[in-house]
């Protein structure tokens, strides 16, 4: 986790704050750095919580499977998007708090023997540590395609900056 979120606050020293509606030219449904930026801020955090308190923020006696697909995984024009550069570094350093305090206050043993399942899946429970670590996971492919928005914008970065390190 500290090295998904160290290497992901070095990709956004790399940002120019001007940047923030710019998206790549070609294809369709993506998102603008500011989206991309807005969505990575959460992309750990309130995961871990969710998984750990078992509360997704949906209104009582709604399950997942009562929603619409666009309310799932909204189109990208529907995504909303970071107000500055500052702001986004301000949340990710909020959200790596919040995960960690998470993980703190699940414990080892909850990590290791609860099993809990995500709403979308809720027929394939798993380990608490096992859903957290796929959160990571989940900013990790964020920041990865951050990487490669950089790398089409023509920012210098290499494979140092994808993987972390110096």
């Amino acid at each position: 986790m500290e090295s998904a979120y160290s290497t992901t606050a070095k990709l956004f020293d790399k940002v120019d704050s001007n940047s923030l509606a710019w998206k790549p030219e070609s294809g369709s449904n993506w998102m603008t750095v500011g989206q991309l930026l807005k969505h990575i801020v959460t992309a750990c955090g309130p995961g871990c919580r969710a998984f750990l308190t078992e509360e997704w923020g949906l209104p009582p006696g709604t399950t997942w499977k009562d929603l619409p697909a666009e309310e799932i995984l909204p189109p990208a024009e529907k995504l909303p998007s970071i107000e500055s550069l500052q702001r986004a570094k301000d949340e990710l350093a909020e959200d790596k708090a919040v995960a960690l305090q998470i993980i703190e206050q699940a414990g080892e043993d909850n990590l290791i023997n609860k099993q809990v399942c995500a709403p979308w899946a809720p027929e394939k429970t798993s380990p608490l540590g096992l859903q957290m670590l796929k959160m990571i996971e989940h900013l990790e492919r964020h920041k990865d395609q951050l990487f490669y928005y950089l790398k089409l914008q023509g920012k210098p970065v290499n494979t140092i900056d994808l993987w972390g390190g110096m």
